[in-house]
């Protein structure tokens, strides 16, 4: 039989994928690939655009098309053939990428384009695209002497391999771990939550409620559950997953591997010329230097700390007084300060659930983007699925097709936590033919169940409207070039601008009509609800700020400092860092490093604080909404334009200031999560 990954698909044939097709399918590309290039170089003594540009471009291309659903297939619907093939192809992967980028001859013949004389009738997005490959060739070790290069090689492959088993313990430790228990249990539980547990023993084949560590089931537990001992045993499973503590210890253990990731790294940086990894890290982001970055999360840490400490002690008092707490433990944060919203504001994320169903919440999403950035979405029923959770949408302008995204919105098992956004299919110019934009949307929110409805809260909302603005920045580009266009070629640090700036029509009244009603009735958010809501939209957000803060600052300083690649070591450094910034101190037992996947099995190693830096962005871009209308026309023209349609055509600082006029600021951030810059020490 054929083998459709090695045929040509406007969209993935997920439904003839075998976990047989991947490895020779890959193998295969590669090799052709490898052949090609040599061809090529071996074939001309001038080169340019056409000649070399466009041809090496679509043959990467159609090892991404190749390879797409199968990483998109190994995230959301992990079986054990999938995940073996998957695993068996990351290093002929990262041994092809080495290859490419270490090829003398083909950095010689993109050097020969960028000093010749055809350099200057290029457009500018290709002017930058070329850029960016001769940077990242230096960065790959194209200089490096040939024993050294295959030291990079080595180091590159046996990282990807490291990333994707830390990947594979995270989901098989969340897998491995549930708990039978009774409603009487639950007490607490709001309905919703508690009738996706006894779904969840249903179709387990057992009696009474179960609760796994998918986030919708866990999370209610600690917000709501009145029983503290089965909170502790639940906040315990999830935060030592993965590790050599808790009911799993030593079985999935992530130690090992992250103590040879640090070591790895350090050795590629200083392979290339580096003191450290983060510096290599930043070789490719906004942020000039390390110091830059950690005086950047300092400040952020004194303008909130006092804040966060003041919030700590208040939420301390407050179980005390009104429940006898002699002290606030970590399985008890969630739930006191859920608590303390309910008697503070008299609302709480279930009492919006009933409004946010999303059969509401897609059109109002997508009504919202139509008056920002004027396009529209329509759903498409007749496509190659892999899971009937998924759905298929096109984005259509001017009566045309622009760009298509997948949408898989519910938790499930074999489907890695949290939400994200992926290309599927980059916009570029295939020949004589444009290539659409085709993205990923993957979130996790709570099923339905029965024959309820999915009600979202407000946090699940703002999830999805993040992960839509990262998928308009990669649907809505404007750029023909593969590696500057949608998110490709953005620096790191900025490319979370889009997303969190999405995120601010979650707040906005004009909006929530457009995207609230009540499952039942249709009424919208009442205005007496609305204004609950919107007064406790900063509870607790300098606590919220002092975390992201130690995720970030231990991000950096583990990539910039930790000499000793020792699990203790790791830990010791982050005791340290919770002693600097943290106001909640975990329990000796939490092990968050072990689950750390956006540093050891994501992109975001020496970069995490890359949310906080786009988030200054986000803030600074929405402030100009708010002094123009949410919903000004020339505005979202303009935000498209600059922001999204150029993706990595132009520096990230040099499009904010097209859009803004001026470089960002940190005071609408403070602003919007309501920290009080007097705080300030």
């Amino acid at each position: 039989m054929p083998n459709p990954l090695l045929e040509q698909h406007e969209l993935p044939p997920f439904s003839r994928v075998s976990p047989a097709d991947v490895e020779p399918a890959i193998t295969r590309l590669i090799e052709r690939n490898k052949q090609a290039t040599e061809a090529i170089l071996g074939g001309h003594d001038r080169y340019n655009w056409d000649t070399l540009w466009r041809v090496i471009e679509q043959l990467d291309d159609e090892l991404a098309q190749a390879w797409s659903p199968v990483s998109h297939l190994n995230g959301v619907a992990n079986s054990e053939e999938l995940r073996a093939a998957y695993n068996a192809c990351l290093p002929l992967l990262s041994e092809y990428a080495t290859w490419s980028g270490q090829h003398s001859g083909l950095y010689e013949a993109y050097r020969q384009i960028a000093e010749g004389e055809e350099y200057a009738t290029l457009d500018g997005a290709q002017q930058k695209a070329l850029s960016n490959v001769l940077r990242d060739f230096r960065l790959a070790g194209v200089a490096l002497p040939e024993e050294q290069k295959q030291e990079y090689g080595r180091l590159r492959k046996r990282l990807s391999e490291l990333g994707s088993q830390f990947s594979d313990n995270v989901l098989d430790a969340t897998n491995a771990w549930t708990r039978q228990v009774s409603e009487e249990q639950l007490d607490g539980l709001p309905a919703t939550a508690l009738a996706n547990a006894r779904q969840a023993a249903q179709q387990a084949g057992l009696e009474g409620c179960l609760i796994t560590l998918e986030f919708p089931s866990w999370y209610p537990v600690l917000a709501y559950c009145k029983d503290a001992t089965l909170r502790e045993e639940v906040y315990r499973a999830n935060a030592t997953r993965a590790s050599n503590e808790g009911p799993h210890a030593g079985r999935w253990d992530n130690t090992a591997i992250i103590e040879e990731t640090l070591k790895l790294r350090r050795e590629l940086a200083g392979l290339l010329g580096f003191a450290n990894y983060a510096e290599l890290s930043l070789a490719t982001k906004m942020a000039d230097s390390p110091a830059q970055v950690r005086e950047f999360l300092e400040q952020l840490s004194r303008q909130s700390r006092a804040q966060a400490q003041r919030e700590w002690r208040e939420l301390q008092d407050f179980a005390r007084e009104e429940y006898g707490a002699g002290s606030v433990n970590a399985w008890d944060v969630s739930f006191y300060s859920e608590k303390l919203r309910e008697r503070r504001y008299q609302v709480s994320q279930e009492d919006i659930r009933p409004y946010l169903p999303v059969s509401r919440v897609l059109p109002g999403l997508f009504a919202v983007v139509e008056r920002l950035y004027g396009v529209t979405v329509r759903e498409v029923t007749d496509f190659d699925s892999y899971h009937p959770d998924a759905r298929l949408f096109e984005l259509v302008q001017a009566g045309a097709v622009i760009a298509r995204f997948y949408l898989d919105l519910y938790a499930r098992a074999q489907k890695r936590g949290g939400a994200w956004m992926d290309n599927c299919r980059d916009r570029r110019m295939a020949g004589a033919r444009l290539q659409l934009p085709v993205a990923y949307l993957v979130c996790n929110f709570t099923p339905p169940v029965g024959t309820a409805p999915a009600l979202l809260t407000h946090d699940e909302l703002t999830t999805l409207f993040h992960e839509f603005g990262h998928g308009l920045h990669h649907m809505l580009t404007g750029q023909t070039v593969a590696s500057v266009s949608g998110i490709n070629g953005v620096a790191w640090d900025a490319v979370e601008l889009p997303s969190q700036f999405l995120e601010n029509w979650c707040w906005e009244r004009e909006a929530l009509a457009l995207i609230s009603g009540h499952h039942e009735t249709g009424e919208p958010l009442p205005a007496t609800l609305l204004d609950k809501l919107l007064a406790a939209r900063n509870f607790q957000s300098a606590m919220q700020m002092a975390r992201q803060l130690e995720f970030a600052l231990f991000d950096l300083r583990l990539h910039s400092e930790c000499d000793a690649a020792t699990g203790t070591a790791v830990q010791t450094l982050l005791d340290e860092v919770r002693r600097e910034v943290a106001v909640v101190i975990p329990p000796a037992f939490n092990r968050l490093q072990h689950s750390f996947s956006h540093i050891f099995a994501g992109g975001y190693a020496a970069g995490y604080y890359s949310y906080k830096w786009a988030e200054v962005l986000s803030a600074d871009a929405f402030a100009r909404f708010e002094e123009e209308g949410i919903f000004n026309p020339q505005t979202g023209r303009d935000f498209r334009t600059h922001i999204l349609e150029a993706g990595g055509s132009r520096d990230a600082m040099e499009l904010f200031v097209a859009f803004r006029g001026r470089e960002p600021v940190i005071e609408p951030l403070l602003r919007h999560c309501g920290i009080a810059t007097a705080d300030a020490a």
